[in-house]
């Protein structure tokens, strides 16, 4: 299974709890497919809404494709997610509790395919962000102590 990661969300893991992972598919037109295989996305401020039945990614940027002149789509255009229905409900009665939310993880192709990774996330307080800043300080420096 050959898979290429094309974009992730460096901050999530970062400001979130992740509590479950899901991948979807991508219902993208032929430009914003091509800006992807050339790796001109991003998932910064992007996040998931539950729309009844449907799942939408927002505010993902993907580059407009160069060659695609006057038949180009809009960048921060939503976009629907692939998934099963069983999965939708789940991921709404998962995000009915106070402070979870949906976000996105990467984006990759998986047999010419976009997929995304997405995760049903709590937020962090800035209490549990400075214990992990700590943790990864004193990993960094056992490590720089072991290799001399």
């Amino acid at each position: 299974m050959s898979e290429k990661i094309v974009a992730t969300n460096r901050r999530a893991r970062f400001e979130y709890f992740l509590l479950e992972h899901y991948e979807a598919g991508l219902v993208l037109q032929g430009s914003e497919i091509k800006s992807i295989r050339a790796g001109q996305m991003s998932l910064a401020e992007a996040y998931v809404r539950l729309d009844g039945h449907e799942a939408w990614l927002i505010d993902a940027h993907i580059a407009p494709y160069e060659q695609a002149s006057i038949n180009n789509h809009e960048p921060r255009r939503p976009r629907k997610l692939l998934l099963h229905s069983s999965e939708i409900r789940k991921l709404y009665m998962d995000i009915r509790q106070k402070g979870v939310t949906i976000i996105p993880l990467k984006v990759y192709l998986k047999n010419g395919r976009a997929k995304i990774e997405i995760a049903v996330a709590k937020g962090k307080k800035n209490y549990d962000k400075r214990a992990a800043i700590a943790k990864r300080d004193i990993e960094r420096e056992l490590n720089r102590q072991t290799r001399t």
